[in-house]
């Protein structure tokens, strides 16, 4: 990081990564280029979980390459007297890989928890119903690092 005043520490970054609502997945193609896709998310224990159609592009990379990272921008706000920005954000970068069983159905049942605490019972049947034909993938994260401007 180039700007080491704007560091934040690998709490404040974890702490980013629990709160953020959607980040944006980073992967390599297998013809060379560069994909980025925002979506909604879980994090816990070092892992990031998202879920996906069982085929597709995010899959197709994972399995070509699977190194990716995630970014996750919290709180912006402009600053215009300065030309600049407040912000806060966090990158972790890590191995992803597809995950079954109670693992699945727990990182499911986590976006649950995140996107519809109030719905948590409709939110299980709805999850017996559709896990079958949802893929979930989990981001091992090997390292993190956060920025900021307050």
């Amino acid at each position: 990081m180039r700007r080491k005043d704007r560091a934040i520490s690998d709490d404040e970054a974890i702490k980013l990564l629990e709160n953020g609502k959607f980040g944006v997945l980073s992967m390599t193609c297998e013809n060379g280029y560069a994909y980025g896709i925002p979506l909604n998310y879980a994090y816990r224990d070092g892992n990031i979980y998202f879920h996906c159609a069982g085929e597709g592009a995010k899959l197709d990379n994972i399995r070509h390459n699977n190194k990716v990272s995630f970014c996750v921008v919290g709180e912006t706000r402009p600053l215009p007297e300065k030309f600049s920005y407040s912000y806060e954000s966090v990158v972790a970068f890590g191995k992803a890989e597809e995950i079954s069983g109670k693992e699945k159905e727990d990182a499911l049942f986590m976006l649950i928890e995140k996107y519809s605490a109030d719905f948590k019972e409709k939110g299980r049947e709805y999850i017996n119903r559709a896990a079958p034909e949802t893929t979930v993938v989990k981001i091992s994260v090997e390292h993190i690092t956060g920025k900021a401007r307050r």
